[in-house]
């Protein structure tokens, strides 16, 4: 598995062959100026809520990519399918194997609304894994209890990406009880830098992950990390 960070909360994700964009954010997020989206080749587009700055490129994406496959709540899909894009809706608790492994839809403590300012359904978030590996996308979300429950419903994670620039989500202080709840001491942080509301002290956040004996890695973009 490798997971390819493409700014704020978008990842590219490399999972048996195939190749899963996770919330595009790119051609609005000046600090990803270097993302070309007609460069991206991707078999699924999987979005956690309809927030702009989660779904901004989908379009574009979806009409160079024609067979991919939209995942997200039945909301989100719903939406979308409307413009045309094939979508798989989900719904919390619920899981489903596709061709590249089996996908959890978890609770995620956000809002969500679709640009048009449709419902967006409930958010949510994501676990993925296969025989060999299992990561959590915890999308946007504050601290919640539920994530207990996903080292009892999945298996092991090997790393947990999170959001940890506080304000919109939590902050990286709550992403180190996040991580204790969903049991994984390997975060990848997202979801900070690109607004000045969210802006981050990396140094910090990094020193405090350490004195908790866990360990924060914090991408460039375009930077891959192989699992």
């Amino acid at each position: 598995m490798k997971i390819t960070f493409l700014g704020h909360a978008s990842f590219l994700i490399e999972m048996n062959g195939k190749h899963i964009l996770v919330d595009p954010f790119i051609t609005g997020n000046e600090m990803a100026s270097d993302v070309n989206i007609d460069d991206l080749n991707v078999d699924y587009i999987f979005l956690t809520h309809g927030h702009q700055d989660h779904v901004l490129d989908v379009e574009a994406i979806a009409k160079n990519n024609p067979d991919a496959l939209l995942v997200s709540n039945f909301e989100v899909v719903s939406w979308f399918g409307n413009k045309g894009i094939d979508g798989h809706g989900m719904n919390h608790g619920g899981k489903y194997t596709f061709d590249f492994g089996t996908v959890k839809y978890v609770t995620a403590i956000h809002s969500s609304m679709l640009p048009d300012g449709s419902n967006g359904g409930n958010p949510g978030g994501f676990v993925l894994w296969d025989d060999s590996k299992c990561v959590y996308l915890a999308g946007d979300t504050a601290l919640t209890k539920d994530m207990e429950l996903i080292p009892m419903t999945c298996p092991k994670l090997d790393v947990a990406v999170l959001p940890i620039g506080d304000n919109f989500t939590m902050g990286y202080e709550d992403a180190t009880i996040a991580s204790d709840f969903v049991e994984c001491d390997q975060i990848i942080g997202c979801h900070y830098d690109t607004f000045p509301p969210i802006k981050l002290d990396k140094t910090k956040a990094v020193e405090y992950f350490e004195k908790k004996g866990k360990k924060l890695i914090l991408p460039d973009i375009g930077e891959s990390i192989d699992l």
